[in-house]
């Protein structure tokens, strides 16, 4: 069984924020899966189901939860306890400004790199959960980055993100199925972070 928990805030003047890219990541895992309705539970939104996988069906729950972001780690860890699961069964998607838009990372454990979800996390079960870390790119500034999580994606943005968390869903069958190394390629072959575009050349015809 696994746990995917996507991080966020509750309400819709947070929906489409970029500290939100967690819970649009699990809402289209719940899309392409066909999962269950979302029924609160665990301090959470909840969606059940199962992943195809190339070894067969695996159980999964979704988790939102609704804790706010900076008592995430409440929520996460009442449900892997719940469930009895190992850390290594508990994925958590969240957003990561430290990588360029589009751009994504999975690991096993690590520290929170002043993200005050995974910070929580942390300190409610231990470091050595799946971090699937979305890249949302950084405002270039340390003060700065505050409102810049905290405020909505560019419309021009709109086509890396749906591309990145429509990668991640895609790919589920290898998260599920405990292939983390071939699951990070294939999220990141799919996803395909946006390149700059290239400057006319007034040289050229």
């Amino acid at each position: 069984m696994r746990l995917i928990a996507g991080l966020g805030n509750p309400g819709a003047k947070y929906a489409k924020h970029r500290h939100n890219i967690g819970f649009m990541t699990v809402d289209a895992i719940a899309r392409a899966h066909g999962f269950g309705p979302w029924r609160s539970k665990f301090q959470s939104a909840v969606a059940e189901g199962a992943i195809e996988t190339a070894g067969g069906p695996v159980r999964a729950v979704l988790l939102k939860p609704q804790t706010y972001m900076n008592d995430s780690g409440l929520a996460v860890a009442e449900a892997t306890r719940f469930y009895k699961l190992e850390l290594a069964d508990v994925a958590v998607a969240y957003d990561e400004i430290d990588l360029a838009p589009g751009k994504f990372r999975a690991r096993i454990g690590g520290g929170a790199a002043g993200h005050n979800g995974i910070r929580s996390i942390i300190a409610h079960l231990g470091a050595d959960f799946v971090r699937l870390r979305l890249g949302v790119g950084h405002p270039g500034d340390k003060r700065l980055v505050h409102h810049y999580v905290l405020s909505d994606f560019y419309k021009e943005e709109a086509p890396w993100v749906e591309r990145l968390i429509g990668a991640v869903a895609s790919a589920a069958p290898l998260l599920a199925a405990g292939d983390l190394n071939a699951f990070q390629t294939r999220v990141s072959y799919l996803a395909l972070a946006p390149q700059p575009e290239a400057e006319d050349d007034p040289d050229s015809e």
